[in-house]
């Protein structure tokens, strides 16, 4: 007698293996883009403290001191760009104060072909929030809100 597969239990594998391959591939593309936003997000985060030494001890008074004060790099391999903004007055309504936009956002913008940011806003209290733009919500980092 001979041994082996037959073709119909080769053909079963191969749709199962399909079967798993359409479900598991998407699910992992939007794993590594909710990964490359928190990537952002951490990149920029890192530089919270920096800033505000620098607010409190008035150690700067330009974006561009504020961005060296803040200890962060014009860009990282997660952000094409890193900006910083003076802050607003005592009291003021929050601004954004530390941006990063996202570097390829590829499927995590929401509106394809244009650029996706992720912002530490600072209010004149000293208080930060999470702000992104253009980012699909299914990506957001916990406690960042999408405008």
């Amino acid at each position: 007698g001979q041994k082996g597969f037959t073709l119909i239990e080769l053909m079963i594998v191969v749709a199962i293996i399909g079967i798993l391959a359409a479900v598991a591939i998407p699910a992992y593309q939007d794993y590594v883009a909710q990964a490359k936003v928190n990537a952002a997000y951490a990149d920029i985060a890192g530089g919270k403290t920096g800033y505000e030494m620098a607010v409190v001890n008035g150690a700067a008074s330009t974006a561009a001191e504020y961005l060296d004060a803040a200890g962060l790099p014009s860009s990282t391999g997660n952000c094409s760009n890193i900006a910083a903004a003076t802050p607003v007055a005592a009291g003021g309504a929050a601004a954004a104060v530390l941006t990063c936009t996202i570097n390829n956002p590829g499927r995590v913008a929401a509106t394809a072909g244009t650029d996706a940011t992720i912002s530490l806003l600072r209010d004149g209290d000293g208080l930060y929030t999470c702000k992104t733009t253009n980012v699909v919500t299914d990506y957001l980092p916990e406690g960042c809100t999408n405008s």
